[in-house]
């Protein structure tokens, strides 16, 4: 049940269960534990992280974008295998949008390989419950930007909607 999740900023003594989390949820690309360290402690305001039973079972790294003050870029969204299929995803990023960090975002941006067929369900889905528009385009491409490193990245920009911040 989702009840059963607790949702909380990360805090520096998370990095290592997310950075392992990360590590199990394939496609995800893995960052440096360093960079998970950053994200724990420079972007908690914009990251969330879920709990079951005291255990790191859910991340969503994001943070707000310099100059674009009304748009949130999520970077990953990771989901435990045992927490998949119970809305876990979603309800993640609500409590992200609801946060006062969040106030003034009215745009969520992320990217997605084409192939991702379970992410482009989850940010499809979130936009049908904001009543606002997912628009794909291509952002980052497989040869020219990753040198044929890693798949085309395209850029799924829902919103306009509104904030949920209470």
């Amino acid at each position: 049940m989702l009840s059963d999740y607790r949702m909380r900023e990360p805090r520096q003594e998370d990095a290592v269960a997310v950075h392992d989390l990360i590590g199990r949820c394939e496609p995800l690309d893995e960052n440096s534990l360093y960079c998970n360290l950053l994200q724990c402690r420079h972007f908690a305001e914009t990251c969330v992280v879920a709990e079951n039973d005291g255990g790191v079972v859910g991340f969503v790294s994001g943070y707000i974008p310099p100059r674009t003050s009304n748009t949130i870029f999520v970077w990953q969204v990771a989901v435990d295998e045992t927490a998949r299929g119970t809305g876990l995803g979603k309800k993640m990023l609500m409590e992200l949008l609801s946060r006062p960090a969040c106030r003034s975002v009215n745009w969520l941006h992320t990217t997605i390989t084409e192939d991702n067929a379970a992410s482009w369900g989850l940010f499809s889905s979130l936009a049908r419950d904001l009543s606002a528009r997912i628009v794909k385009k291509e952002f980052f491409d497989r040869d020219q930007d990753f040198q044929g490193r890693h798949d085309s990245e395209f850029l799924a920009e829902i919103g306009p909607f509104r904030t949920y911040f209470i």
